[in-house]
């Protein structure tokens, strides 16, 4: 079952920004990976979600109910973490939790004290004056609190330290396992790969590409690193018709990409040249992002 509908979802704001007919579904119980640089549309389309704007033309819908129409609704049962995090003023952190309780209806102490636990959150200090990594810690208790059905979770480990980017990927696994529907904006390659089932890469508003994660696994696309005997070898091979990706003269080596239907052509290529050592690596999303997506731009959410 669909559990999150997107269909033909556009906003033009103007010189280029925006999205375009942007089309997607999340079944029920699925993480679904939302990949991008920034400019691309992810949090825009994630605002679309929430019923924050208004679409100029398409629709969006979570359990069948429209975003836009439905947005009241929507803002209590679905968990919510923004890329940006904004507090109010006059708060301390505890005052903060007990806000956003009454406003998510979220009556499970239990779970509130678990997640305050299990993220380290200090209880006491000015939410004005804290850190980005404690504001986006108390967004995380937010929008986890009241243990929603749907996630949606645009660029969620922004700000946190290395330690606790791993108890928020442990976290979401296990909501994984309960069943729950996540939406995942990200730029971390790592991130996607740990936790998504399919994954959609998005390019300047439009959908490049909607693909399963274990079928980038095994995208028929291989690195081979190559070192030659000598100088000369290494100078000859580079005339050979391939794409390379890493040259390193003073060891002689070359990086290279290979199509699979280009291997038969390589293994022959290769058996005519002095090579001390040849290693394969393994396809990885960001080289599977890469072949659609080069781009001058930064990473990050918009």
């Amino acid at each position: 079952m669909d559990k999150i509908v997107v269909n033909n979802l556009t906003k033009d704001y103007g010189h280029g920004r925006g999205i375009y007919d942007v089309s997607f579904t999340v079944k029920e119980g699925e993480v679904f990976g939302f990949l991008g640089p920034n400019g691309a549309g992810k949090s825009t389309t994630i605002r679309h979600l929430m019923g924050f704007s208004k679409p100029q033309k398409g629709k969006a819908a979570i359990d069948k109910l429209d975003c836009w129409k439905k947005h009241g609704q929507l803002m209590k049962e679905v968990g919510y973490l923004p890329g940006e995090v904004a507090l109010p003023d006059g708060l301390n952190s505890k005052g903060f939790v007990h806000m956003m309780q009454g406003l998510r209806n979220a009556q499970n102490q239990q779970l509130i004290k678990e997640l305050l636990e299990r993220f380290q959150l200090k209880m006491t200090g000015d939410v004005k004056k804290l850190s980005i990594g404690e504001k986006r810690k108390l967004a995380v208790v937010a929008a986890f609190m009241n243990d929603p059905d749907v996630l949606l979770l645009d660029e969620p480990t922004s700000g946190l330290d290395p330690v606790m980017q791993e108890v928020f990927i442990t976290f979401v696994k296990e909501q994984k396992e309960k069943g729950k529907t996540v939406l995942l904006s990200s730029h971390i390659f790592s991130e996607v790969e740990a936790l998504c089932d399919r994954i959609a890469i998005i390019k300047e508003g439009k959908i490049i590409t909607v693909v399963d994660a274990e079928e980038v696994k095994h995208y028929k696309r291989k690195t081979f690193e190559v070192t030659f005997q000598s100088k000369e070898e290494y100078d000859r091979f580079q005339k050979e018709p391939f794409e390379f990706r890493e040259v390193n003269p003073d060891e002689h080596m070359l990086a290279m990409v290979v199509e699979d239907r280009q291997t038969n052509q390589f293994v022959q290529a290769s058996s005519g040249y002095k090579i001390t050592k040849m290693v394969e690596h393994q396809q990885t999303l960001e080289e599977y992002f890469m072949h659609f997506y080069k781009s001058d731009r930064t990473f990050g959410g918009i």
